[in-house]
């Protein structure tokens, strides 16, 4: 099929995605981005359940600590934890480079450097869109929150910094990949967080809602609390670009107000260059970073706060086997 983008002038007016079947076998998006039919392992994008699929077992195991570990006590430490942002000052420039050491278990179709992917979406982006540079920005900065996975910045566990993201203190839904391992969360049978509204209510705003921790999740807080100019549907892609029960599978709607709908607009159109501009390609880096650094100047600080923890002295809370417990870095990363 073909996927035809309405877009405006100017951001902030109607975006609506359509579909018009013309080949079963290829993608094309506007500006003439052509989806490829099979990431760069010769697989379908998000074969979670490919026999065939090398990296598997490995993703599965992931999503079973993730299952497992991320409850509502989780979440909150974390959030709590991360939002002092006091501890290291540095450029959002600076940052894209440490990704150069992260390659992220929980995806199944990539296994390059995280920068070639910042790079490979926002300029698949820029050549699409080419007056939405705020859209650009957003494709570069999206994943920087994986740092959260580097021993500098704590060395979180690839559990709690990345793979989809998911509402804790409500029902987990079906859609969700591999949901055969919430099983094991603590929340899967506490009556206070097992219905379809939980904690919360119809319409009451993602805003309200806690996801699971990760790297979206503390990026949205880096940006937000270093007071950038993005627009909000800026920061909207950012905190919920893997929350792919949402703007996938169409789970979870009932929590959205209105403007959490005109934002899922932009998302929707984000994703496919966030998912399918993955591949060995390399980005001329040098040649295209002028032209990120303007826009790094343009929406944000010269020098960002972030947040670490040294987890060798601060612990977050974990349940394990129905018992609350208190566990350093090392343990954490042994589950």
């Amino acid at each position: 099929m073909t996927i035809l983008i309405e877009q405006s002038d100017h951001f902030g007016a109607e975006v609506e995605a359509k579909t018009e079947p013309i080949n079963e076998r290829e993608l094309v998006l506007d500006g003439g981005f052509l989806i490829p039919q099979t990431n760069s392992f010769g697989h379908m994008f998000r074969a979670y359940n490919d026999a065939v699929s090398e990296r598997r077992e490995g993703v599965e195991n992931f999503y079973r600590k993730n299952h497992t570990y991320q409850s509502v006590d989780f979440v909150k430490k974390m959030r709590e934890e991360y939002a002092k942002l006091n501890r290291v000052e540095m450029s959002i420039w600076e940052c894209c480079e440490l990704l150069n050491e992260v390659v992220d278990e929980s995806d199944p179709d990539l296994d390059e450097p995280q920068i070639e992917h910042l790079l490979q979406t926002a300029e698949a982006i820029r050549r699409d869109y080419p007056d939405e540079d705020w859209l650009h920005l957003t494709g570069l900065i999206h994943d920087l929150g994986k740092v959260l996975n580097l021993p500098s910045f704590g060395g979180l566990p690839q559990w709690a910094v990345v793979g989809d993201t998911f509402p804790v203190g409500c029902r987990f839904d079906e859609s969700i990949v591999h949901h055969k391992y919430f099983k094991e969360n603590p929340d899967y049978n506490n009556p206070a967080y097992n219905t379809k509204y939980g904690i919360y209510s119809e319409r009451c705003g993602l805003n309200n809602v806690m996801m699971s921790w990760g790297h979206d999740d503390y990026m949205y807080l880096v940006a937000k609390e270093n007071s950038t100019t993005l627009p909000s549907a800026a920061l909207f892609i950012i905190r919920y670009h893997s929350f792919y029960a949402l703007h996938r599978e169409g789970a979870y709607k009932h929590l959205l107000n209105d403007e959490d709908v005109e934002n899922l607009k932009w998302l929707h159109i984000f994703n496919k260059y966030d998912l399918y501009s993955k591949s060995k390609v390399r980005i001329d880096v040098e040649r295209v970073k002028p032209y990120y650094l303007s826009l790094v100047e343009k929406y944000f600080p010269a020098k960002l706060k972030w947040r670490r923890v040294n987890w060798s002295h601060e612990v977050p809370i974990i349940y394990h086997d129905s018992q609350l417990v208190l566990y350093g870095v090392e343990r954490i990363n042994k589950l």
